[in-house]
């Protein structure tokens, strides 16, 4: 939801490139940086045949993103596969869901709707503010210090954005909760912002004047590389951890030239 508020927030104020660079920055931060993180914290299993199954939609992803990104502008008609790829994701998962015969109800676990419908309410509108305010100070940090409006939403704004993910992850290991979470949190997370938030983005015609071919090809090989982790029932540990960790800090040093 945040990097659904920052993008579409840019969008209709005509910025493509915070709309795109905070989704395409956030995606590497996830990927890259939060699992880096975790793998120094934690062994990650992804020999899970629910969460291989995710992995290979996140390779999917990827090469989608390689087909939508390297077209002259971004529309409706560009951005289909992403939203093709966003309904059978969706489909995978309440098809897991169906066969899943876990029970999660908690006994004397009781809510008042309205509570969590007024809870609901006050969450959208401090996550719209949120957007607003990153989009303006992202916007005004650009123009103080003459910097690429892409390159601040990459990093500063990406991060911004992926910051929820950072703290469900340090929590989930730190409260010794199911690692899977962390897996499922982050490549759920890339999926709907890659292919729901950046697909609907098509709907603001915009150019593309930027070039993507490294931020995908990181994207690309780090999905493949838990792909392959994944097929050869290996952890994501340190090793695994330092490499994502380096492939975030390269991301950053690239955009960094840009300044």
């Amino acid at each position: 939801l945040p990097e659904f508020f920052v993008g579409h927030i840019a969008g209709i104020q005509g910025k493509s490139a915070i709309a795109i660079g905070s989704l395409i920055g956030s995606n590497i931060a996830n990927m890259c940086l939060i699992l880096g993180i975790c793998g120094f914290m934690t062994r990650l299993d992804l020999s899970h045949k629910n969460i291989k199954e995710q992995l290979i939609f996140h390779v999917g992803l990827g090469f989608a993103l390689w087909f939508v990104l390297t077209r002259n502008e971004l529309s409706i008609l560009t951005a289909t596969p992403l939203i093709f790829l966003c309904a059978a994701y969706l489909y995978s998962l309440f098809r897991q869901l169906k066969n899943d015969k876990t029970d999660y109800t908690q006994d004397g676990n009781h809510f008042n709707p309205s509570t969590v419908f007024i809870k609901l309410l006050a969450g959208f509108g401090m996550l719209y503010l949120g957007g607003e305010l990153l989009v303006k100070s992202g916007t005004d940090l650009c123009v103080q210090a003459g910097i690429s409006e892409y390159i601040v939403s990459a990093i500063f704004l990406a991060f911004g954005t992926s910051f929820p993910e950072l703290v469900t992850a340090v929590m989930t290991i730190v409260k010794k909760k199911d690692t899977d979470m962390i897996v499922g949190n982050i490549v759920g997370s890339n999926m709907f912002n890659c292919s729901f938030i950046l697909g609907s983005l098509g709907i603001y015609d915009f150019k593309i004047t930027e070039n993507f071919n490294f931020e995908i090809s990181i994207l690309i090989f780090g999905a493949i590389g838990l792909l392959l982790l994944s097929l050869f029932k290996k952890n994501f540990y340190r090793f695994s951890g330092f490499t994502y960790l380096a492939g975030y800090m390269a991301s950053v040093g690239y955009w960094l030239k840009y300044f």
